[in-house]
């Protein structure tokens, strides 16, 4: 605890201060139109990820980045209720669904369910996720653990994005054109994002562009990305 308590003091010694236009302007309510739906992973922090400011993202973080699907028993749950409140109170124009590599929600997934005997909320949860680890079954060629858990990751958040048009706010919102949906899978060693391309059904790396364009890149807002 003293290593945050440490950090709480460095906080408002060095970061607040050089920002405290920023803080007093979202002291006086948040304005965030991105809603960042992330694993509890330690290692996943979506604003340094993004490089995002406070105030830039209305981040939720569950195990494993779950989207419960809205029906059945686990209708009623936080992540529907950040989700209603980003699209009703925030107005929110883009969800993005973050998994990552080695999420330990997922391995779970393949372990013996005996193992999970004693962590019945865990395993209740998780429950949702098993047509990722049949689809994995039948379309996973590469006989590698690596490669079978980096598939079952990925075609978790696809089915996140999924179970996120269950959502009748949701639903409505892409009909109208005010909202988008992003699948991205973040390989934490590496460093390196890829995002889900709904209309080639491939995920594709999230780079700079800025050669292409004939100019270095600075790393600032001027940056070229890919969208």
């Amino acid at each position: 605890m003293d290593r945050l308590y440490k950090g709480i003091r460095k906080f408002q010694q060095t970061f607040y201060k050089q920002e405290q236009d920023l803080f007093r302007k979202i002291g006086k309510g948040q304005s965030p139109d991105i809603l960042f739906i992330a694993c509890s992973d330690a290692r996943v922090d979506p604003n340094l990820l993004t490089q995002s400011k406070p105030g830039d993202l209305f981040v939720v973080k569950n195990v494993g980045n779950m989207v419960p699907p809205n029906y059945g028993d686990m209708k009623k749950t936080c992540t529907a209720a950040a989700i209603e409140f980003a699209l009703m109170k925030l107005q929110i124009t883009d969800i993005v669904v973050c998994g990552h590599s080695d999420c330990g929600a997922l391995n779970a997934l393949w372990c013996d369910e005996r193992e999970l005997d004693c962590m019945d909320n865990m395993k209740e949860w998780i429950r949702s996720a098993s047509g990722v680890k049949d689809y994995v079954l039948k379309h996973n060629s590469d006989p590698s653990y690596a490669s079978k858990m980096e598939m079952t990751a990925k075609r978790h958040v696809i089915r996140q994005l999924e179970n996120l048009k269950t959502y009748p706010l949701v639903a409505l919102a892409l009909k109208e054109g005010r909202l988008r949906l992003h699948g991205w899978y973040y390989g934490i060693g590496a460093g390196i994002v890829h995002a889900y391309n709904e209309e080639t059904g491939a995920y594709e790396k999230i780079e700079c562009k800025c050669e292409e364009y004939g100019s270095p890149c600075s790393g600032e807002e001027e940056c070229k990305d890919t969208p």
